[in-house]
């Protein structure tokens, strides 16, 4: 490890990155190095400038993407190598505004059939239910369901924050049904081969949609999930499935692909 790397993990822990945020601005700083072939502490700003310009015209990365980038090395050039300022201009094109799909009630139950595994349904339940982020699912405790007032603990979610949400009537069973039959403790939703932990996870790999088959994913369900949604409870989980959701939990279970007929 260099002592450029050491210095810099040095400075995101102590302004308390979070270990994905580390390894995301670590990764930036060394494409950085690997496109000029040498360290970044000898780059000049407009080394930086040709280098955001490659990323947005030749490269074409998402504006996400190119946000990335800039936030990771300016973090390394204003608190790690102390430049005065970074004067460094990113002109990213016009971010797309999509209206994101929504699942019918028999799509919803069809997508929840495709899972045998009582522990990955309600998983799948709860990442619906609740518009969680699947690494906030996956962290669940079981002291976090408050099933008295219907509520559910987010705890340190994205930004470090915690969070309550509600927990719909039929969710709420759902989860009863699930622990009692497997009793989980302290991990909601505990991995099977190191039950102390809670598991890893993946999510599945981005479908391109092709005539009338479609793929769902969950963090694109997350974002077209209204709470106002919960307080209506025309399904089983307490509302309609917005917009695509899928988890692969190790592979054991494949994608869905839906079909509408026209």
């Amino acid at each position: 490890m260099t002592p450029l790397r050491q210095t810099m993990i040095q400075a995101m822990c102590q302004h308390g990155f979070s270990p994905r945020t580390q390894q995301s601005y670590l990764y930036v700083v060394t494409e950085l190095a690997r496109y000029y072939r040498r360290s970044p502490d000898q780059l000049k700003v407009d080394d930086l400038q040709v280098y955001f310009n490659y990323l947005v015209q030749e490269r074409a990365l998402s504006p996400a993407s190119c946000r990335l980038y800039l936030h990771g090395i300016r973090f390394l050039y204003l608190q790690v190598l102390h430049w005065a300022d970074f004067d460094v201009t990113l002109v990213l094109p016009k971010r797309p505004q999509r209206i994101p799909e929504l699942l019918t009630r028999q799509e919803v139950t069809r997508l929840l059939s495709v899972v045998s595994n009582p522990k990955h349904q309600a998983l799948l339940s709860i990442i619906y239910g609740c518009g969680l982020r699947v690494s906030e699912a996956v962290a669940l405790q079981v002291k976090d369901v408050d099933g008295e007032r219907h509520l559910l603990r987010v705890a340190q979610g994205k930004g470090a924050k915690d969070r309550m949400v509600p927990l719909s009537p039929g969710l709420l069973e759902v989860l009863r049904q699930y622990w009692r039959a497997r009793r989980p403790m302290p991990w909601l939703f505990p991995s099977d081969l190191l039950p102390d932990r809670h598991p890893s996870y993946h999510h599945a790999p981005e479908g391109v949609p092709s005539g009338q088959e479609r793929q769902w994913h969950s963090e694109k369900r997350r974002h077209s999930c209204p709470a106002p949604c919960l307080r209506h409870p025309p399904v089983k989980l307490g509302h309609d499935l917005p917009s695509s959701m899928w988890l692969c939990l190790r592979g054991v279970y494949p994608s869905p692909t839906i079909t509408h007929d026209r």
